[in-house]
């Protein structure tokens, strides 16, 4: 009888075992993902014991191998080949693992908070515009979305929850509208397999995205006072970039687009410095080159009285960071917001401004303009302003309508509505209270509607030429 109790423990043990000698693999690579084409796609796992880890795949029928750590941290590099598939992929140690329909294609991010978070079904009582022609027209088998389940932590996660799907009525409705309209642009315009992923939260700080110890070193003795971040799991420093981002690190990508800053423009002075903060650690953790990173300046919309000054001082530092970020460009949004709406409904402008910056920027497509115009230079004659812009081939355009978003100011920094005319390329702004012009400012509120475009339809964002505190 001992005889017997021993051996039946033996082979539970046994049993055991093998049970835990299992290589595993992050959710995120499963069957129909897709990896981004003509790179060194990074594909890692945990494992049990020291035997090594055998990836094999499908494409050129290479194998690699990898050595598990003290920890059973392993990884390797595949080389993949120029967009296409379904291939398969296999992982084996004592087990074996075998990912099924996986294409090879572009990969992108979206991030941010709820508007870029906003799914195409819409939030209760918010809809999305063409809603239903979206999901009539989503079935595409080479495009697919990874939407990530939503989760915080105090430290460095390994794995992120969700799952890859091929584009249909039911994966699409509850994904990011601006997201999905963004990739479903790519894949018209590529012709190539896409994959999107989803990892957003609504109400988000940006310092929920990055790095604890980063953030505190940039916003050093502000952080004590700073009124975006507060014990809410989505706006403490970290939370999110532990559990949402830190899990995609090394995820082969072609870029990220963002949409984020609703939060912050209680510390608008600090958006810059975080947001390139942000940007520069993740593309280090990355260690795949300076990937493309496009953002979406903030819409207008009414905001209380005490905050009005801070939202277009935030959309001034949003449009900064090309000047100080490489491989990176601004959508700008002046002329697509709600007064009563911080969701506004057209997410499609959305998505078609953040695809031309890619189209033209990352795959070099020709007849995409996508930089907006910017301002240039003032110049005083008497009591009228000559403002000029830059990146306007073909001039500027109001599409008919009168400029009313302009004002003036003189030495005493009061501003008063301005009388604005259109010179193709220039503007000439006047107003009968300011006799000595000094400042003029563009839509510098917090609700507008932008009126000012070039020629090939981009609209400018809102600016001053003056630098006083707010007004």
């Amino acid at each position: 009888m001992k005889i017997l109790i021993r051996l039946l423990w033996a082979t539970f043990l046994g049993i055991g075992t093998v049970a835990q000698a299992q290589v595993t693999l992050p959710t995120v690579f499963s069957d129909h993902m897709v990896l981004q084409q003509k790179s060194n796609a990074k594909i890692w796992g945990i494992a049990v014991g020291k035997k090594e880890v055998k990836v094999q795949t499908s494409w050129d029928h290479k194998s690699y191998v990898a050595k598990p750590d003290e920890k059973g941290n392993w990884s390797v590099a595949v080389s993949t080949p120029h967009a296409g598939g379904p291939y398969e992929i296999s992982v084996s140690q004592q087990n074996k693992i075998v990912l099924q329909d996986i294409l090879i294609g572009e990969v992108w991010i979206c991030s941010g908070q709820s508007n870029m978070d906003m799914p195409i079904k819409g939030y209760d009582a918010l809809p999305i515009t063409n809603s239903l022609d979206l999901l009539m027209e989503s079935p595409d088998p080479m495009l697919r979305l990874f939407k990530m389940t939503r989760k915080h932590a105090a430290t460095p996660q390994t794995n992120a929850e969700g799952r890859w799907q091929a584009a249909d009525a039911e994966s699409v409705a509850p994904f990011s509208a601006a997201g999905y309209q963004f990739a479903n642009y790519l894949r018209k315009h590529l012709g190539v397999p896409v994959g999107i992923m989803q990892v957003t939260w609504g109400g988000s700080a940006i310092e929920a995205w990055i790095d604890k110890d980063l953030v505190t070193e940039v916003l050093k003795d502000r952080l004590a006072t700073n009124q975006s971040i507060t014990k809410a799991v989505h706006q403490t420093p970290g939370n999110l970039y532990n559990g949402m981002i830190a899990p995609l690190i090394g995820y082969g990508i072609a870029g990220v687009i963002w949409y984020q800053g609703e939060q912050n423009r209680h510390n608008y002075d600090d958006y810059l410095a975080l947001q390139y903060a942000m940007v520069k650690s993740w593309r280090d953790q990355w260690k795949i080159g300076d990937w493309a990173f496009y953002l979406a300046q903030l819409a207008p919309m009414r905001y209380p009285a005490q905050q009005e000054y801070k939202v277009p001082l935030l959309r001034e530092a949003q449009l900064k960071l090309p000047d100080t970020l490489s491989n990176s460009g601004v959508a700008i949004l002046i002329d697509a917001g709600e007064e009563r709406n911080i969701h506004p409904p057209d997410k499609t402008i959305v998505a078609k401004r953040l695809a031309y910056l890619a189209l033209s920027k990352t795959y070099q497509k020709k007849g995409f303009p996508a930089t907006s115009p910017t301002y240039k230079k003032m110049t005083v004659k008497n009591d009228t302003v000559t403002v000029n812009f830059n990146q306007v081939p073909l001039g500027l355009t109001t599409y008919g309508k009168p400029m009313t978003q302009f004002e003036v100011a003189g030495a005493d920094q009061v501003f008063y509505p301005a009388t604005a005319t259109l010179h193709n390329t220039f503007v000439k702004v006047y107003s009968d209270k300011v006799k000595n012009p000094v400042a003029v400012r563009y839509a510098f509120k917090d609700w507008c509607v932008g009126e000012l475009y070039s020629v090939e339809g981009l609209p400018v964002s809102s600016f001053r030429t003056d630098h006083w505190k707010k007004n």
